[in-house]
């Protein structure tokens, strides 16, 4: 298993449009992120996604994604959803549907909001066409056991994912002793870390090596993070494993 980082930015990705900060106006790659996601390239010959951010089209050239069979959502805010229509050309090629999945509150506001996704493909598959799932125990898909895993954004309950020994964490506020559970014996953590700062919605650096830490996985690696993250600092006051990622990291498993 692969996988992809297509992005590890937060919701105004780096550079932010305006800013002459040092990360902005950084020269290292490290430091240009685009919306967060991720794929995965599975031992079977799938490909999955998680969210589809606004960035999709670019981030699915950058790194050579050719097709899609499914995508995990973990939420509905822009960021995390808005690249849905790209989804389009990966039916176009495939000519098939792409199943979809999430908890209740995204698959009902999905299909409220891109309604025409979800109708039967036309001649030249010139829409994305997708099928919605309701996520609530674990399931497989493309050769993998995928478990959900609920959290908070905020008030807001939101999914993240185990697959396989990985779980991929982003936009969390808190971790319930139940979810907890299911992110033992980990190999790999992708962890939301939005910057210094407590914020609300998210968890912040030191709050994010707080579960990291608890977590216990072989290796961390922190995502969602905003321009205050310079890599090259940030990355200084890592503990051996627990790590930055940035924009098309591949790490296989």
């Amino acid at each position: 298993m692969e996988i992809i980082f297509l992005g590890t930015g937060s919701s105004t990705g780096t550079p932010v449009i305006g800013c002459a900060c040092s990360t902005c106006t950084s020269s290292d790659p490290r430091n240009k992120r685009t919306r967060c996601s991720i794929a995965v390239q599975t031992d079977a010959g799938g490909t999955l996604l998680i969210d589809t951010g606004p960035d999709l089209r670019l981030q699915a050239l950058r790194e050579n994604i050719l097709r899609v069979d499914g995508v995990l959502y973990t939420h509905t805010h822009a960021d995390h959803l808005n690249g849905i229509d790209d989804l389009r050309n990966f039916c176009f090629l495939q000519k098939q549907p792409i199943p979809i999945f999430g908890n209740d509150i995204a698959m009902r506001d999905i299909q409220q909001r891109f309604s025409y996704a979800f109708s039967a493909p036309g001649l030249h598959w010139d829409k994305p066409v997708l099928t919605a799932h309701v996520v609530q125990d674990g399931f497989e898909l493309a050769g993998v056991k995928i478990t959900p895993i609920p959290v908070m954004h905020g008030k807001l309950p939101i999914l993240g994912y185990r697959i396989n020994n990985m779980a991929y964490i982003t936009d969390v506020s808190c971790i319930s002793d139940s979810s907890m559970s299911l992110l033992e014996d980990l190999d790999l953590l992708l962890l939301d870390c939005l910057h210094y700062r407590p914020h609300p919605t998210h968890i912040h650096f030191e709050k994010s090596l707080e579960y990291a830490i608890k977590i216990n996985a072989k290796e961390t690696f922190l995502i969602h993070m905003t321009h205050q993250m310079e890599f090259s600092e940030a990355s200084s006051k890592l503990p051996s494993n627990i790590h930055l990622s940035y924009d098309g990291l591949r790490l296989k498993l």
